[in-house]
């Protein structure tokens, strides 16, 4: 909390000193550090005589924070005004239990400091002092500790009466309160003392009834708390339980308080417990109502201011969308322009460059035809060492020329090649009946050697 008001507020809902003037001091003093002064306030007074933590224990002053709220539905007689400020002095080193839920309060002795914001900064600070004959115990109740305590009574008890029970939350009383004020229910607390007589026929007869804890689960939150442990003695002191077992109601207040609605002291039958839960559920379903209506309009108010900045967002953000999609589809048209022209460019290039390669190329097979073809020297005549050859090609044409005997198998390709009848440079002469393929291991034989004289019919294979 920055705010100075909420801190002079919070500290006097701690200790319970109301005069601002002097919570203001005290906390200058400490440089408005809140946990600082609230420590060294309640920790002054653990050097007390026990005479006076004896007092404290059996008669809690009106010096607290667990003041109940004036909802017109406390059980009880009226309040007691509170003392005045000198007295409140005089007997501050007598009106606060180091680190307990705050000081034990007057008239019905009950009031925890409830806001929200400073739930857990609260629980840290809850502690006990002094015990029921002024022994001192555990100075603080840590935010773990008051949930461990919870959980084993809900276990023991679990374990003594069996699961049909009510639904204690296993938390800490604040958290217990904060969940019902959530929940928009009251709150119902017991208190259980192992030691008494009737504790046992009480839980087993009338708190375990099962339409009772339907009752309590469908309509409450329930917390329990054991006297043996620290946060249970300490609520025992504040609710100024003097039978037992004893049950209350209480609910969130207003102005950061709680109100006791209803406390059940002594064994009850469950019709007893029943009816007197109903008659509190029924005179507190106004404010529970009012406050569940009051809940709806401030979401409603924040949904609707979350969502017209959602609107204004989605607004800005579709404007500042469009804008860089205009930029960006400009960039990309002008990059686009720009990789079009340069394609266009390379485009050019390579067909200038392919044609000219192809020139290029037809002229080198133009020459090398040439060449092959005057290597093969002038056709011979028809005579006994003349060998008449028959080329056939694929697409089905057909060749014939005449060769001296002596002639090599690689004049025969030269005279294929020098035709220009092939797109192709791989291919292969073969003959039929038998196979034979005449290929680059035999391009040095005759073609008498090999066996093609006096005549010969050869096909191209092309090789793949």
């Amino acid at each position: 909390m920055s705010d100075v008001a909420d801190k002079i507020a919070y500290f006097q809902a701690i200790t319970g000193v109301e005069d601002t003037d002097l919570c203001t001091e005290i906390l200058a003093a400490h440089g408005w550090d809140l946990e600082l002064a609230i420590s060294t306030f309640t920790s002054s007074n653990s050097s007390e005589n026990h005479h006076s933590a004896t007092d404290y224990t059996s008669e809690p002053t009106t010096s607290t924070n667990l003041q109940p709220a004036e909802t017109g539905l406390v059980a009880g007689g009226t309040a007691e005004q509170p003392p005045g400020l000198a007295w409140k002095i005089i007997t501050l080193p007598f009106s606060i239990i180091s680190g307990s839920l705050g000081l034990i309060s007057g008239a019905l002795g009950f009031g925890v400091w409830a806001a929200g914001g400073v739930l857990s900064y609260s629980l840290r600070m809850i502690g006990l002092n002094s015990g029921r004959n002024g022994e001192s115990t555990s100075p603080l109740v840590s935010v773990s500790a008051s949930a461990s305590e919870a959980m084993n009574f809900v276990n023991i008890f679990e374990r003594d009466f069996g699961s049909i029970r009510p639904n204690f939350i296993a938390e800490g009383f604040m958290d217990a309160l904060q969940r019902s004020r959530h929940e928009f229910k009251l709150l119902f607390v017991y208190l259980h003392s192992p030691e008494h007589p009737d504790t046992p026929m009480f839980c087993e007869r009338t708190l375990c009834n099962e339409a009772l804890v339907a009752f309590i689960n469908e309509n409450f939150v329930s917390w329990g708390g054991s006297i043996r442990a620290s946060e249970g003695f300490k609520m025992s002191n504040s609710l100024k339980a003097s039978r037992f077992p004893f049950c209350a109601v209480v609910m969130a207040a207003t102005n950061q308080r709680i109100a006791l609605l209803q406390q059940v002291e002594g064994p009850k039958s469950p019709e007893e417990l029943l009816t007197a839960l109903q008659r509190v559920l029924e005179e507190s379903a106004p404010v529970l109502f009012s406050a569940r209506l009051e809940a709806e309009e401030r979401r409603t108010n924040i949904r609707l201011r979350e969502e017209q900045d959602a609107a204004y967002r989605a607004a800005l953000e579709a404007d500042q969308a469009r804008e860089r999609q205009r930029k960006e589809e400009q960039e990309r048209q002008e990059r686009e322009a720009a990789e079009a022209e340069r394609k266009r460019k390379e485009e050019e290039e390579a067909r200038e460059r392919a044609a000219r390669e192809a020139t290029e190329r037809e002229a080198a097979l133009a020459k090398m035809r040439e060449e092959k073809l005057l290597s093969l020297g002038p056709e011979p005549d028809k005579g006994p060492d003349v060998t008449q050859v028959l080329v056939r090609f694929p697409t089905g044409e057909r060749k014939e020329r005449r060769f001296h005997c002596t002639t090599t198998i690689q004049s025969l390709y030269d005279y294929v090649d020098s035709l220009g009848c092939l797109e192709v440079e791989r291919y292969s002469l073969v003959s039929n009946f038998p196979r034979t393929v005449y290929g680059s291991e035999k391009l040095a034989l005759s073609l008498k050697d090999a066996g093609l004289h006096p005549q010969a019919s050869l096909f191209v294979e092309l090789n793949s």
